[in-house]
C-alpha cells in the first residue's frame, strides 16, 4: 500500500472515529473536536479560531493542552490543516474530511429506515493485483455505508442506499472496480436468519442499548426545564460524537427483518428527540463562543 493510500485511509478512521460509540468519559479530545469542527465550522467558512476551539472543549471538561495535543494529531492525519483567516490563526476541515462529514449528513440526521419493498444491492469488485491498495479501499468504503458480505466477495445492503452507494464510489475514484446490482430474495432459506448472519446484529443491540442507557437521563432535564444554552452544548457535542457511528454500522435495515422489540428504534426516537432540543441552544451557545 502507498503512503498515499495510508494516509488517506488514517483521515477516513480519524474521523468516522469521531462517532466511535463510548460513554462520555471515555470519549476522546479528538473526536469532540471533528465533532466541534463538523457542527459549526462549516458554516463559519469552514474555520475556527484556536482560542474558540480551547474555549468550546473546556465547556467540554477538556484542558487546554489535551486539546492542542489533540489538534497536534489531528494535523498530523490531514483531518485538520491550520489556516489564517482575518489575520487570526486558526484550523480548517481538510478537503477530504469535509467530503466524509458531508457525506455523513443525511444518514446521521435524515436516515429512512427500509423496507423489504426497497429490495437490495449486491456489490462485487474485482481489482488487478497491481492495484490491491484499492481493494482495501473499497472494503473500507463499503464497510463505512455499513454493507454486510453475503458470501466472499460479495457485498450486500438495503436497496435504498443506491444513491449514496453510488456517489461516494465515484467520489473516490473506485466505481470503474465496481459493479452494482438491484436484487430481491426469492429463495431459499429464512431471510431473517441470513440478515443476522450478515450484519451483527447483537452487537448492534448492545451498542444501540448503551447509547439509550447513557443518554435517556438527558431527557429528564429537558423535561424539567433545567437546559441553558451552556447545558445544551455540553449535553449535544458528546451525545452526537456517541451517535454518529450507529448508522454507519446499521445502514438502516428494514424493521420487519430484525429482532421483535429491536433496540435501534428506542434509539432513533432517542436521539431525534435529543438532536430536536438540544441543537439549537447548543448552537447559540457555540456561536456565542466563536463570535466573542
Amino acid at each position: 500500500m502507498s503512503s498515499g493510500e495510508v494516509r488517506s485511509r488514517q483521515r477516513h478512521n480519524e474521523v468516522l472515529e469521531s462517532g466511535a460509540v463510548v460513554a462520555p468519559s471515555e470519549i476522546q479530545p479528538r473526536q469532540l473536536i471533528v465533532t466541534i469542527f463538523g457542527l459549526y465550522a462549516r458554516a463559519e467558512s469552514n474555520w475556527l479560531s484556536v482560542a474558540a476551539v480551547v474555549k468550546l472543549m473546556a465547556d467540554l471538561g477538556i484542558e487546554g493542552p489535551a486539546v492542542r495535543s489533540s489538534i497536534s494529531r489531528l494535523k498530523r492525519r490531514d483531518v485538520l490543516i491550520s489556516s489564517r483567516f482575518e489575520g487570526s490563526a486558526g484550523y480548517s476541515l481538510s478537503q477530504h474530511s469535509l467530503d466524509v462529514v458531508n457525506e455523513g449528513d443525511a444518514r446521521i440526521f435524515d436516515r429512512r429506515r427500509a423496507t423489504v419493498d426497497d429490495g437490495w444491492l449486491l456489490v462485487v469488485f474485482s481489482v488487478p493485483e497491481s492495484e490491491r491498495e484499492k481493494r482495501h479501499a473499497l472494503r473500507t468504503a463499503l464497510t463505512a455505508l455499513g454493507f454486510g458480505t453475503a458470501a466472499p466477495g460479495v457485498w450486500i445492503a438495503p436497496g435504498n442506499i443506491e444513491r449514496e452507494t453510488r456517489d461516494m464510489l465515484d467520489r473516490r475514484g473506485l466505481s470503474s472496480y465496481v459493479d452494482i446490482f438491484r436484487s430481491e430474495h426469492v429463495a431459499f432459506g429464512d431471510l431473517r436468519s441470513k440478515v443476522r448472519a450478515w450484519w451483527s446484529l447483537d452487537e448492534l443491540s448492545e451498542l444501540y442499548g448503551d447509547f439509550v442507557r447513557r443518554y435517556r437521563s438527558v431527557v429528564t432535564l429537558l423535561d424539567e426545564g433545567r437546559v441553558s444554552p451552556a447545558v445544551a452544548f455540553e449535553h449535544y457535542v458528546p451525545m452526537l460524537t456517541a451517535w454518529r457511528r450507529l448508522p454507519y454500522l446499521d445502514p438502516g435495515l428494514p424493521l420487519s427483518l430484525l429482532p421483535q422489540g429491536w433496540t435501534g428504534m428506542t434509539a432513533e426516537e432517542l436521539f431525534a428527540e435529543l438532536n430536536r432540543s438540544l441543537s439549537g441552544p447548543a448552537r447559540e451557545h457555540a456561536l456565542s463562543v466563536i463570535h466573542s
